[in-house]
């Protein structure tokens, strides 16, 4: 899913709300080692069972708007065709525990999908839609998958429809036909869901093989609730990758308990009610437990203005829809304000807007000004998480002081302890204002990565009474009163407008290029995605950036290409062989205020 981030929502609303949004009282601390408040008690419930009470509450109350669809969902709705679609999943062979791949933007049938997958106890596995071939077939076979949803069509902001035509042969040659499908890339694979997301322009009718959405919803109608029998709640129900995907990605298993409870968490301290109305343009491939189980465990209900993003109609349904909350990244924020400024969407409203989260990079202070002037979001704060956190550790309260809702990541959320220790002794808590790595503890935890116990051993510990914890990779500070600031990364991930980037990815990426002898890629600041990729290549004569940038989107994705491409001959190194990137991060900031790269 995800990704570090940072989200933003805060309030000048409610001056009670600590108390309400469930955070401990001030203690101050003599470590850097901090529990969070043990109200409200977690959700003991599956995500099935809790949509079915909250549809007892709030059945005749919007659940879903997608706006793009022209369609629009109560609770009743939302929990009665999720269970439909259920049964036409188990009609195809959809057990408890199999990994199901959806690949699909953000629209009604993503919905559906969600809470079918978990009624049945399988395991939901979005897939970020821009994705190649050989990136979805590598994550398909490392879960061993068995099914896959996705749409005949891709949307992706600014670029024409791409045709999933090429991906579906690829991946199951022969899928004209009638008949089981059969597929070497990934020969886990049993059935394909294809979803018309055309607008008309058909094509599905071309793929004998694969099973239409519209016949498998309707395959399961007017059946009876689907029994949850040895389900637990503790069960992997939600798998998020959290790397690149052409070779072996890390995906974070996570339960019930942990996304439901996390979702509860943050919507507590945005402080949503039945009545508040999400405008969620981001991709659900990464914020399934920000969007669905924050406004599902409120009975809140979620808008989605687009399949893809787009600021016009995003600032449209905002309008349009009198949301009270915007979800988005840095990058779509500036966008929609850009629309406003040159008077291409009128300047009126947004005065129902009360809330809002800006996930990933954090956002300058001239844009939080803006918004709040523009859009009307006044209630910023931050908070703080990781993919294998659910995500959510750390978020600030809407009645903290400004300078904590800016130069912090806020205290922990409930039934959440974190520390911060000594990077060269991770036994050792350091005193409260001294940099180290921050380890997160509680049900939010991921049970690890799937089918990678090196790796999972990597990051998840037990101290010496046994308590388990999650080494974040983030050098952060804590205070005396358990505000915890970032300060820095341990690892090399770039950030690029919310979505994670691994460096290595691009590397072996780029040196699979005839003409590049040697690469190192790393992030540098920019003010419109937080961070942008940057390029250090050695290189054969002749080679062009534009050569170097069609490579990886060729061969990647998109949001993976380089934005500035430097060539060198050689790397500042450290006496064992590895690269400085700190050195040439100083190098490309340079060399970028000089106008070079592009």
């Amino acid at each position: 899913m995800w990704f570090r981030l940072w989200l933003r929502s805060s309030a000048l609303r409610y001056r009670t709300a600590g108390v309400r949004a469930g955070v401990a009282k001030r203690t101050l601390l003599t470590g850097s080692h901090y529990k969070g408040p043990t109200e409200p008690p977690l959700l003991e419930l599956t995500t099935g069972a809790h949509l079915a009470e909250i549809t007892s509450q709030y059945g005749d109350s919007l659940a879903v708007i997608s706006s793009h669809q022209n369609t629009r969902l109560t609770y009743s709705a939302l929990h009665t065709q999720s269970t439909s679609l259920a049964h036409g999943l188990k009609n195809l062979g959809v057990q408890r525990g199999d990994r199901v791949a959806v690949s699909l933007g953000n629209n009604i049938e993503f919905a559906l999908a969600t809470y079918a997958t978990f009624k049945l106890g399988a395991v939901l596995v979005p897939l970020n839609p821009s994705f190649n071939t050989l990136q979805v077939a590598s994550a398909l076979k490392h879960l061993d998958a068995t099914h896959l949803l996705i749409g005949l069509e891709t949307n992706l902001p600014r670029r024409p429809p791409r045709s999933n035509d090429g991906l579906l042969r690829e991946l199951v040659p022969g899928c004209e036909g009638a008949g089981a499908i059969a597929s070497e890339l990934v020969p886990s694979l049993r059935r394909v869901v294809v979803v018309d997301n055309t607008k008309g322009r058909g094509g599905g009718e071309r793929y004998k093989a694969f099973s239409k959405f519209p016949d498998v919803l309707e395959d399961g109608e007017g059946k009876a609730h689907l029994s949850e029998e040895g389900m637990g709640i503790d069960d992997v129900v939600n798998i998020q990758f959290t790397s690149g995907t052409t070779s072996v990605p890390k995906a974070a298993c996570l339960t019930h308990r942990s996304i439901l409870n996390n979702g509860k968490g943050i919507g507590d301290r945005m402080l949503l009610t039945h009545k508040d109305v999400i405008c969620c343009p981001p991709p659900f491939c990464f914020g399934s437990v920000l969007g669905y189980m924050a406004s599902a465990t409120h009975g809140s209900c979620i808008v989605f203005p687009t399949e893809c993003f787009d600021a016009k109609a995003t600032l449209h349904a905002v309008q349009q829809e009198k949301c009270t909350a915007l979800y988005g990244v840095p990058t779509m924020f500036t966008a929609e304000l850009e629309l406003l400024a040159r008077g291409e969407v009128e300047q009126k409203g947004f005065e129902h807007i009360r809330t809002g989260i800006a996930a990933g990079s954090s956002i300058p202070k001239e844009l939080m000004k803006k918004l709040h002037r523009k859009l009307n979001l006044t209630e910023l704060s931050i908070c703080y998480g990781m993919t294998e956190t659910s995500p959510v550790s750390a978020m600030t309260t809407t009645d903290d002081p400004l300078e904590k809702r800016v130069g912090s990541v806020g205290r922990l959320m409930p039934h959440v302890e974190a520390k911060v220790v000594s990077a060269s002794d991770r036994t050792k808590i350091l005193p409260i204002g001294k940099r180290g790595e921050l380890a997160v503890s509680g049900y939010l935890l991921q049970k690890g990565y799937w089918n990678d116990p090196i790796r999972t051993a990597e990051v998840m510990v037990k101290d010496e009474n046994g308590k388990l914890w999650m080494r974040t990779g983030d050098e952060a500070e804590m205070d005396e009163n358990g505000y915890i600031k970032i300060t820095g990364r341990l690892k090399d991930l770039i950030i690029r407008g919310g979505e994670n980037i691994h460096p290595l990815e691009i590397e072996n990426c780029l040196l699979g290029h005839s003409r590049i002898l040697e690469s190192s890629v790393v992030g540098l600041k920019d003010e419109r995605y937080g961070e942008v990729v940057v390029a250090f290549v050695r290189r054969e004569e002749g080679l062009t950036p534009n050569e170097v940038r069609e490579w990886v989107r060729e061969k990647l994705s998109h949001h993976l290409v380089p934005k500035y491409v430097f060539w060198v001959d050689g790397y500042p190194k450290t006496a064992s062989g590895k690269i400085q990137k700190f050195v040439l991060q100083e190098m490309g900031a340079k060399l970028v205020a000089k106008g070079e790269g592009l």
